[in-house]
């Protein structure tokens, strides 16, 4: 195999040390650019490019250019959901990016492919669930985003809030959570074989798992959104959804059955499970109880976190039954005690 912008390392443990596997490669984001300004539109110069750029980098590089692009538009268009709209499409696409990276480069193997596979899935599931809320409408915006605008009073303090944390944090969350999949390609490259054992087919089936959670969690919501709106124009619960809710359900204003009866937000529980499952497969692998990737997966856990304490704070304001739905179902783990009471409520409001 030829020499690759990859170490040579001795240890599984090296696989996750950031200042061999990382910080000697930092250098190139200086020379890429022009790199790519000498290839011009010459497609064989730019794969030469492309490979002998580390793919972590080329990823960071691109990642830098889309936050640039991201305050630009949103200073431009006073939208600042900008990096909403790519949310559940750049983290598949930097997966996609270390498969087709490796393969190029000579090195082919059933996880990179895998996760890549997987991580697709994720996203397609994700961009049909925004598409079909109608995130992607043009001049839509999170009702979040205008919530923390009008708290900050102060036109250059948002801009520097949109810069630090909407554009550049966020659009870098998006590369970190996949940064265990840049460890895969540096354990493929120094051990020359890829051995896909029964546990990486567990930690690739528990991934699957969660996408099929979340997608459930959502067409739920969706469900029940649907038969409200409906229900608010002409008070009559539409018929295929006569079975699903009742009219006390649909008056209350929020969902609390099926998967939402366990937890608040199941659809966030699973997103987030599939990140970890990713960062800890990769812990599985270089037999390691932590590394440095895991930054990726604990800024994701962060900033859900962060979001919905102001999206329950929003709801409990516009729903009265919300703080009771709160006091009897875990935010994210589902509390077991009162899970048989909460069924019980259920069976008599339905009778």
């Amino acid at each position: 195999m030829a020499s690759l912008p990859l170490p040579r390392l001795e240890s599984i443990l090296d696989y996750t040390s950031f200042q061999l596997t990382v910080l000697p490669y930092l250098s190139q984001l200086q020379w890429l650019p022009d790199s790519l300004r000498e290839a011009g539109t010459d497609v064989y110069s730019l794969r030469a490019v492309y490979l002998a750029t580390n793919p972590l980098v080329s990823a960071l590089a691109f990642s830098g250019a889309l936050a640039g692009l991201f305050f630009i538009a949103a200073e431009i268009n006073r939208n600042y959901s900008q990096v909403d709209r790519f949310w559940s499409i750049l983290p598949a696409l930097y997966n996609v990016h270390f498969a087709v990276w490796a393969r190029l480069s000579g090195i082919q193997t059933q996880t990179l492919d895998t996760i890549a596979a997987i991580s697709v899935l994720w996203g397609v599931r994700l961009t049909f669930n925004y598409w079909r809320k109608g995130g992607y409408s043009i001049g839509s915006e999170d009702y979040r985003w205008q919530i923390v605008r009008s708290k900050v009073n102060n036109g250059f303090l948002f801009m520097i809030f949109n810069l630090g944390f909407i554009a550049i944090a966020q659009s870098l969350l998006l590369l970190l959570i996949t940064a265990p999949t840049y460890i895969f390609v540096v354990a493929a490259y120094n051990q020359g074989t890829d051995i896909f054992g029964l546990p990486d087919l567990a930690f690739s089936r528990a991934a699957f798992f969660f996408i099929i959670i979340e997608f459930f969690a959502d067409g739920q919501q969706w469900q029940f959104q649907t038969a409200k709106k409906e229900y608010q124009t002409n008070a009559r619960i539409p018929e295929p959804y006569k079975d699903q809710f009742s009219a006390e359900d649909l008056e209350r204003g929020f969902v609390v059955s099926g998967l939402w009866s366990w937890s608040r937000h199941p659809n966030f529980v699973a997103e987030q499970a599939f990140w970890l499952t990713m960062y800890l497969w990769s812990c599985y692998r270089t037999e390691t109880y932590y590394n440095w990737a895991g930054l990726g997966a604990l800024g994701y856990l962060a900033i859900f976190h962060g979001s919905v304490r102001l999206t329950e704070a929003i709801s409990a304001g516009k729903y009265p039954e919300y703080s009771d739905y709160q006091a009897r179902v875990g935010r994210f783990i589902p509390r077991l005690s009162v899970k048989a009471k909460n069924t019980k409520k259920t069976s008599k409001k339905s009778t």
